[in-house]
């Protein structure tokens, strides 16, 4: 099934607007060129690379301890580099020359102008492309950087390149056919060749300064809904049976005479490295005969907030059941790994059950987690019968709860809570990271690297921030220096920061569409325009009441405050 599916899913990227940019380049490379394996060429070197690198880059980066992104510049200059020889028509000829005197050596025939030629430029386009990552995609990527290669997860990825690249072959094939069959495009061809190779420079600066990841951004934006059909292609429950199988979770194998499945056992919380709310730290033995609901969390995850009151509430009211809570928490920053914080987040938030921390992220890969938060919902005899990642479904979670009470033989009623469920129901900004080692969408080129820079501050598009005045960017975070401002383009209802202050005086003032922040519309943590600053949490900046648009946020900072992450309601 996986197989297939993961064919068919390959077949329709070509129909993603994250495909797009990459078609020109394809054409273009096609381009004088009468030999039909060129298309040939260039398609099967974007399914190698793009395989092999999507596969093999985190043992690579491990082995050899070299940045990836030398792959992707590398790949900027052999594009620019071709990009180059259809302007120049004697560098055109250099560069035939060289590769037919290498094809000759290996024996082969070809010239510049056929396979080899073309099998380079498809290499260089299968580093840099990134495709819409649909729930398949998404699975073989998150194995591979987590280092869980098996012979089905190659097999499954063979299959979706094999999908991906018969559309590119058609449409290089057909492109190059029609150039060279269509009589008035034949007399302008060296023209329209220079113009190509244009195209292909300009590509490959836009891949140097991330501008490509802009433009991506723009053509999801434009089309939402299209966007979301295609990238949740074979989204089904089979599917994800199937994925979950792959990822290492058992799916159903009996159902014990109820309608609810045994998964799996459940692993037990070896690794974690501090207990709260807890005297001593406990084990899926001691809690043998409860109903156990293991959630996933961190503090500053919006999706993990709004997930709490729920959670909070079914524990303090099937508690004296047989039920129990048992709150993993594995942080995403590094200053979610202290104590002290989590502590504080768990007065906050009103939390009675046990919590763990999980630093170490034992608890999470024993797991096999993906996801903030995730919750699995454990019989009396200690087997998973029931996962949920995300948020929403809370009526469905209670009543599960209650039914394994009752198999276990607790006479208990459901008490359903009366509160808003409040996940989003359309599409919002996504979660934007402020350091570099994840950072897409600052504008204009998606991304900086590490240190101490100057910006200058302007409005950037949608779903985009930009920054004015000193950072120093860090992986994870961005330091305020001097004068440091940012703009964010929103779309939303509320606006959530993670930020780190440096002390008790710090600031952070707060501007909506050019004006102090009016107090109608300001997030929790803002009083008279400014941010009140505490410890390191998320802080609530913005909140419309239910009236979600577009807005241009700006925030003025004291020195020395870690900015993490933007998140929206």
């Amino acid at each position: 099934m996986l197989l297939s599916f993961a064919f068919l899913s390959g077949l329709v990227t070509i129909l993603a607007p994250c495909i797009w940019p990459l078609l020109p380049i394809i054409l273009s490379s096609t381009l004088g060129s009468t030999s039909h394996k060129k298309p040939l060429g260039i398609t099967l070197g974007i399914m190698v690379s793009f395989g092999f690198f999507t596969l093999a880059i985190s043992y690579l980066v491990m082995a050899f301890h070299f940045d990836p992104n030398i792959l992707r510049l590398l790949a900027v200059i052999i594009i620019g580099f071709l990009g180059l020889s259809l302007v120049i028509p004697s560098l055109n000829n250099f560069i035939e020359l060289l590769v037919g005197r290498l094809t000759s050596f290996f024996g082969k025939t070809n010239s510049a102008s056929g396979f080899g030629s073309g099998f380079i430029t498809g290499l260089s386009l299968g580093i840099v492309w990134s495709p819409c990552a649909g729930p398949i995609l998404a699975a073989i990527a998150t194995l591979a950087a987590t280092s869980a290669i098996s012979g089905e997860l190659i097999l499954i990825t063979l299959s979706y390149i094999l999908g991906i690249g018969i559309p590119l072959f058609l449409f290089a094939y057909g492109g190059q056919s029609l150039f060279n069959r269509t009589k008035f495009i034949s007399k302008y061809t060296g023209t329209i060749q220079k113009i190509f190779g244009v195209i292909m420079i300009l590509t490959a600066v836009a891949i140097y300064t991330n501008y490509d990841k802009v433009i991506q951004t723009k053509l999801l934006n434009l089309f939402p809904d299209y966007t979301n059909a295609l990238t949740n292609f074979g989204n089904t429950s089979n599917i994800k049976n199937q994925l979950d199988i792959l990822r290492g979770q058992k799916t159903a194998t009996e159902t014990n005479g109820s309608d609810l499945p045994i998964i799996e056992k459940a692993p037990d919380f070896t690794g974690g490295t501090k207990w709260l709310n807890s005297s001593l730290p406990l084990s899926m033995s001691q809690l043998q005969g409860k109903v156990v609901l293991v959630d996933f969390w961190t503090y500053t995850c919006i999706n993990c907030i709004r997930t709490l009151p729920f959670v909070t509430h079914w524990y303090d009211t099937y508690k004296d059941k047989g039920f129990v809570v048992i709150g993993v928490h594995t942080p995403e920053f590094s200053f979610e790994h202290d104590t002290g914080n989590v502590q504080n987040a768990i007065t906050m938030f009103k939390i009675n059950y046990p919590v763990v921390q999980d630093n170490d992220y034992a608890i999470w890969n024993s797991y096999a987690n993906q996801y903030w938060p995730a919750e699995y919902l454990i019989d009396a005899k200690g087997y998973i019968r029931h996962t949920h990642f995300g948020e929403g479904e809370y009526d469905n979670t209670e009543q599960l709860i209650v039914q394994l009470l009752k198999e276990a033989g607790n006479s208990v009623q459901i008490s359903k809570a009366d509160m808003p469920d409040q996940t989003p129901t359309i599409q919002l900004s996504p979660e934007t990271y402020l350091g570099s080692k994840r950072m897409e969408f600052l504008y204009p080129n998606g991304s900086v690297g590490n240190g101490v820079q100057q910006f200058n501050l302007v409005n950037p598009s949608q779903n985009m921030f930009s920054y004015g005045g000193t950072w120093e960017i860090d992986d994870e975070q961005a330091v305020t220096v001097q004068n440091s401002k940012l703009n964010y383009n929103f779309y939303a209802n509320k606006v959530y920061l993670v930020i780190t202050p440096k002390s008790s005086t710090d600031s952070v003032t707060v501007f909506l569409d050019g004006k102090l922040i009016d107090s109608k519309v300001s997030g929790a943590d803002v009083k008279d325009g400014k941010v009140q600053l505490d410890n390191s949490r998320l802080y609530n900046l913005v909140d419309l009441h239910g009236n979600s648009g577009a807005h241009m946020l700006r925030l003025e900072f004291s020195d020395g405050i870690s900015v993490f992450a933007f998140t929206f309601g």
